[in-house]
């Protein structure tokens, strides 16, 4: 019989350019847009879907993920994802995807601007000049060639703001802990600390993400220690300045002129503080408000999430290591080899284990590491837990405190392709090895110092014992007299040394899960050391 694919089922829950569904579609997703509706309606509804693509307008609470059974990825059409709870989706195993790059020109650009707007005055000027005055007298505005232009966050955006501030003349000084020494010489700005920044510059623009380590970067205290007149730009993110010393600076003319398109929050009161201050222009966050970015961001979070439910590829996720569709399938089944490992160590050791070493060798140590360690995490903790997945493994193996270890070996030793794990509890360790035969058929190489070829599949049997005679006519005569079949049967001894009278290992593969009753009966057998039922 045909086997019948299911197709993946996404929800367009906020207004977004058309074409995003076009291309859910085109890609092989079903897709319904549905918005505006309430959290209670969402709730009732996001069962049903594999994945969510929103704007700004959804909020997406541990109530909605707890409800959202099948839900496997969150598509945020723009940067800022406060609207999103990643803790928990990254709990619950669902990948969070923002498009950081989708509008990053129109809010570079949206910077510039209202830079502009304040050197000019621009704003009040035009107010007063169309309710019938003619102040030309009032507004004295400053030449922005020559003068410093200030970046907190030198990222992509700010990247682009230093570059257009350079084709006005501007001299560039950045503040950001990930400028790195060559990437402020390829952006021809002058890498300096937040002290000095805010003391030197004549303009300041802010591009970073709001944290626990940005919100109020601008507080009162670094405010005070600006450069008199300095003018200051905000369109990234609410939160990043103290509102408060912003108005009181403003009024002892400290600082000549602020700008803001974002506020701490949003909207503001109609009494907010800034309101009506000399010297502040504002915008209701419309930093990502044109026409090119719209579309952009729409397309974008749809090509990013069909690559992910249609073909495993990672692009631009918060809570799990990128993988672009074009990695994904060489990757799969050395993922899928990375669980099977992480599954066997997790079934032999349990939940003891305190470190994991995954190393990779010959045609393996080519590839991305992280989705094939976080794999075998989730691999090993799945026999553990349940609803666990590549998505949260890594942040639950974090929260137990597990060491995790990532080893590449350029060489090549008895397999063209090698993945070995090796889990550690209390003094106790554990060694597994798999490759991969022909480039997809997986195989168990090694256990427990024991060389071994088999396939982890269905339901088996791990045995150690005294190598001895007559030891194999006894275990499968146990099996027999209860009733159990065995399917395929493999043994080997310890290595390095294998002599007659050490240990031996056996796997045995199964028709049937075997009973408590048949595991006793094989514990009881002479020479038996270690019985395990496993299961794949």
């Amino acid at each position: 019989m045909e086997q019948i694919m299911t197709k993946p089922k996404v929800l367009i829950s906020d207004k977004m350019d058309p074409n995003a569904a076009r291309i859910f579609e085109e890609r092989g997703c079903d897709v319904d847009v549905i918005t505006g509706e309430t959290p209670e309606q969402l709730i009732a509804r996001i069962g049903e879907y594999d994945g969510l693509a929103i704007r700004s307008s959804t909020t997406v609470t541990d109530e909605i993920l707890a409800a959202a059974t099948n839900l496997k990825v969150i598509g945020r059409a723009g940067i800022g994802v406060d609207n999103v709870d990643i803790p928990k989706a990254s709990a619950r195993g669902v990948v969070v995807m923002n498009t950081p790059f989708g509008n990053s020109i129109t809010t570079a650009e949206h910077a510039i601007a209202m830079l502009l707007a304040l050197a000019r005055q621009i704003p009040e000027a035009n107010t007063r000049t169309q309710a019938g005055e003619w102040p030309k007298k009032d507004f004295m505005g400053v030449e922005v060639t020559g003068k410093t232009l200030g970046l907190i966050g030198a990222g992509n955006i700010g990247a682009i703001v230093a570059s257009r501030a350079q084709g006005l003349r501007m001299k560039v000084i950045a503040y950001d802990p990930f400028l790195t020494p060559d990437r402020a010489v390829e952006l021809g700005v002058e890498k300096v600390d937040l002290g000095m920044l805010v003391q030197r510059a004549d303009f300041i623009t802010l591009h970073t993400p709001l944290t626990d380590e940005t919100r109020n970067i601008l507080n009162r205290e670094r405010l005070e220690q600006c450069k008199p007149g300095v003018r200051i730009v905000n369109c990234a993110r609410g939160g990043l300045i103290d509102e408060l010393a912003l108005k009181d600076l403003l009024d002892s003319d400290h600082i000549a002129g602020a700008a803001l398109d974002v506020f701490a929050k949003e909207p503001p009161a109609a009494d907010h503080p800034l309101f009506g201050t000399p010297g502040f222009i504002c915008t209701p966050h419309l930093g990502a408000s044109t026409t090119e970015a719209q579309v952009n961001v729409a397309l974008q979070v749809a090509e990013q999430m069909a690559d992910y439910l249609v073909d495993g590829g990672v692009t631009n996720a918060l809570n799990v290591p990128s993988l672009s569709a074009e990695e994904a399938p060489r990757l799969r089944p050395y993922i899928a080899l990375g669980e099977k490992l992480g599954s066997l160590v997790g079934q032999l050791e349990g939940p003891d284990v305190n470190s994991l070493t995954i190393e990779v060798e010959g045609a393996a140590a080519e590839l991305n590491m992280k989705p094939i360690t976080a794999a075998v995490l989730a691999g090993m903790m799945r026999s553990w837990s349940d609803s666990i997945n590549m998505v949260n493994a890594p942040i639950l193996a974090k929260e137990r405190g597990l060491d995790v270890r990532e080893v590449r070996h350029g060489r090549e030793g008895n397999y063209h392709t090698l993945l070995r794990v090796t889990a550690t509890t209390g003094t106790r360790k554990r060694e597994v090895a798999g490759s991969l035969f022909g480039g997809s058929e997986m195989r168990l190489v090694e256990i427990a110092g024991t060389r071994i070829e088999t396939d982890l599949d269905g339901h088996m049997i791990y045995v150690v014992n005294e190598d001895a005679p007559g030891f194999i006519g006894r275990l499968g005569s146990t099996l027999g007299e209860a009733g159990v079949n065995i399917g395929n049967f493999h043994l080997g001894r310890r290595l390095p040394d294998r002599h007659r009278g050490g240990d031996a290992v056996l796997l045995l593969t199964l028709d049937q899960r075997p009973t408590p009753e048949v595991l006793d009966a094989i514990c009881e057998l002479e020479g038996v050391k270690k019985v395990k039922a496993l299961s794949f």
